[in-house]
């Protein structure tokens, strides 16, 4: 079978014949991979960055986030058949540790990442373990079902408090903050402001919902929404992993106010904690990936009824042999979320 790997250490990926799998475990999954989306995570691996060096070990198919048809199951497998649809939960839990046991699998203690520590989806078929597969209503178009996964952080960020009739700010308007304005729009937020640098992404911004849509290369972010409202937004949801746009933001969070962190620095960062956080009695959450699998229903149903509209996310749906075109839009920022085709 076809598949993109990392196949030694070093910057690129390469399409190549493999051994498509054989051999399933009794609770493993043959799938046959129908959509595959390109995450920022594979773009890491691409340019095989500091985090990628200390993490992956070639050869690796690369991949996670994925829409596919069941083909085979293992013999204790109950929760699939062959013939489902299904998309696939990035975090792979052990299902024994106390995180595991007290419902909080998506930061299990001994986590492993699909296509990071396993071999991923951008492949013809892949093993996946039933426990981390979602069947997804039929009425969900393959392209959306296979961005579910960085949907599901869109709503895992923003649902971690209660936005009916709040005002909300998101710093960086990536594919995740993008989906996170149609989410908080949903949720009730009475107001969507918007921080993002890049042209393109200022454009979707305002395609995709939001109110306001602030350039902090250009205008001074606090000043802008302190303008708008005097009392600053009621939570901010902050996507970038910008070290100054994150402090900017907190600034603009009223006292008392909430704050929902998704977006990742890479290391550590300097900012005042107690006049920005303690002092002003804000309250922080700390987000990595979804909750399993309450947001993943929560997904399911935004999608199914039509509540959010991916295809102002989805910018490009490619064939699977045109991924190196999909990659090179990725690195320079030229689009949304890229969908591969592998039908």
């Amino acid at each position: 079978m076809k598949a993109i790997m990392k196949q030694t250490a070093g910057p690129g990926l390469v399409m190549t014949e493999v051994e498509k799998p054989t051999e399933l475990g009794p609770r493993d999954v043959l799938v046959k991979i129908r959509r595959a989306s390109i995450c920022g995570t594979d773009i890491h691996i691409y340019k095989w960055d500091e985090w990628s060096q200390s993490r992956i070990i070639p050869p690796l198919i690369t991949g996670h986030e994925m829409a596919g048809e069941v083909v085979e199951v293992g013999s204790a497998v109950t929760q699939v058949k062959v013939g489902d649809l299904v998309a696939a939960e990035t975090h792979i839990p052990c299902e024994h540790c106390y995180q595991c046991k007290t419902g909080r699998m998506h930061i299990c203690k001994n986590l492993k990442i699909l296509g990071v520590d396993t071999n991923g989806i951008f492949a013809e078929y892949a093993v996946i373990p039933e426990t981390v597969l979602w069947r997804f209503s039929k009425e969900i178009p393959l392209d959306f079902a296979s961005v579910m996964e960085p949907f599901g952080n869109a709503i895992h960020t923003a649902s971690v408090t209660n936005l009916l009739g709040k005002t909300v700010l998101i710093t960086g308007a990536g594919p995740i903050g993008l989906m996170a304005i149609q989410v908080a729009k949903v949720a009730g937020a009475s107001t969507v402001i918007v921080s993002e640098v890049d042209p393109l992404r200022i454009q979707m911004a305002r395609e995709n919902g939001a109110d306001v849509v602030i350039n902090p290369a250009e205008k001074d972010l606090v000043r802008e929404v302190y303008k708008l409202l005097d009392d600053g937004v009621d939570v901010l949801l902050e996507m970038s992993g910008n070290r100054k746009a994150f402090e900017d933001g907190l600034k603009c969070v009223t006292m008392g106010g909430e704050v929902s962190v998704l977006g990742i620095f890479g290391g550590k960062i300097d900012i005042n904690i107690d006049a920005l956080l303690t002092m002003r009695g804000l309250t922080m959450y700390g987000i990595t990936g979804r909750r399993m699998f309450e947001t993943w229903r929560i997904a399911d149903e935004l999608l199914r009824t039509k509540k959010v509209d991916l295809s102002k996310v989805v910018t490009h749906v490619l064939p699977f042999e045109q991924w190196e075109k999909g990659f090179e839009s990725m690195l320079n920022k030229q689009c949304g979320k890229v969908v591969l085709n592998l039908d």
